[in-house]
């Protein structure tokens, strides 16, 4: 990450928090919605890759000025919806669990083996994922007073297996994805 001499954050870094909170919005609009009100998206792919590529600090940016975007109204969640009412509903806890998540994305281990710094990585994010559908399912449960129990089931049909996959995905394309980004003097 770059940093201009006053210490504050540069302008590079700056636009890459800009287009990697855009690319999240993009993303986010690749959805199924379920009559749930949790919609099965490829959210999770954008919220790991972000991390993996921009690294936790400039990665965690970039998640939490999508929520902000998202949470005054702009429509950049799943299926064009926006406004403080989607953080606060059924899928709040997803979203909100997502700067954790990227984070944990974003360490890179610094390990002399590069096959155990790739196996670093993906226990790190797939930890995140844990975090993110406990949070998910946890906020869903308590506004609708479900069974945290059924809605942990009803997720391990229906999220978690793809959300796996999509996470450990994320990670081996990240990682080539930053390595390019870094050639072209990107970061």
């Amino acid at each position: 990450m770059e940093h201009s001499i006053s210490g504050k954050i540069s302008v590079k870094s700056m636009v890459m928090v800009g287009m990697f909170a855009a690319f999240l919005a993009v993303m986010s609009q690749i959805s199924l919605p379920m009559p749930t009100g949790v919609p099965i998206t490829i959210q999770v792919f954008a919220v790991a890759l972000v991390g993996v590529v921009l690294g936790w600090k400039l990665g965690l940016a970039a998640v939490v000025v999508y929520i902000l975007i998202g949470a005054v109204g702009a429509p950049v969640f799943a299926n064009f919806q926006g406004g403080i009412q989607i953080i606060a509903g059924t899928a709040g806890g997803y979203i909100l669990s997502w700067p954790v998540m990227t984070a944990l994305c974003g360490i890179r281990p610094r390990l002399d083996n590069s096959r155990m710094n790739l196996a670093v990585n993906i226990v790190f994010a797939l930890i995140g994922l844990v975090i993110c559908e406990g949070v998910g399912a946890l906020q869903w449960a308590l506004l609708t007073e479900g069974d945290l129990r059924a809605i942990m089931i009803y997720s391990l049909t229906a999220f978690i297996p793809k959300d796996i996959v999509l996470t450990v995905l994320a990670v081996v394309i990240g990682r080539q994805v930053r390595r390019l980004v870094e050639r072209a003097g990107g970061m």
